[in-house]
């Protein structure tokens, strides 16, 4: 079964493999009420869904685009993740590139972000991704690029320092 997820997190030794909440990391995250299982190290898929509630419609109550897209970014970038023995301790996964079709309407109370692997290369990934309802009905199709880099400070950090503006 699913793990609800509060806020994302690599998998740790004590966690058994399964995503564990590490604080309140990412409040989008928490807002939309993600929920996902760790993937094995090496795995080339990634599965994340979420319920379709209040912080996830538009004005029109229908599941917000930016909801859609957000659940795309964080199942490629699980997907990346696990496949590319990523080392979050000295390297950052960012998003270079990502293209979003919204195909349909979701016809249930949940959607799932399912993303595969396309190619792995020296630093750029390429993932697949398609989100349905529960039902399987097809509610968009993306293409994501992401980059693994090292570490950076945090901007914020730079400014204390006198490097920023």
């Amino acid at each position: 079964g699913r793990t609800p997820i509060r806020s994302a997190g690599l998998a740790g030794p004590a966690s058994g493999g399964l995503l564990v909440s590490t604080d309140h990391g990412i409040p989008l995250h928490d807002l939309l009420d993600f929920e996902y299982v760790s993937p094995p190290d090496g795995a080339t898929t990634a599965e994340v869904r979420m319920p379709i509630g209040p912080g996830s419609v538009g004005p029109t109550g229908n599941l917000h685009g930016g909801a859609i897209a957000t659940r795309v970014d964080l199942t490629s970038a699980l997907a990346a993740a696990k496949a590319t023995g990523f080392d979050l301790e000295r390297e950052s996964l960012i998003t270079t590139d990502m293209h979003v079709r919204y195909l349909g309407r979701p016809r249930t109370a949940g959607v799932v972000g399912q993303a595969s692997i396309v190619r792995v290369g020296r630093q750029l990934i390429v993932v697949d991704c398609e989100v349905v309802d529960d039902d399987g009905h097809l509610v968009a199709a993306a293409d994501v690029a992401l980059m693994v880099v090292p570490i950076r400070r945090p901007l914020d950090a730079v400014a204390d320092e006198g490097g920023g503006s």
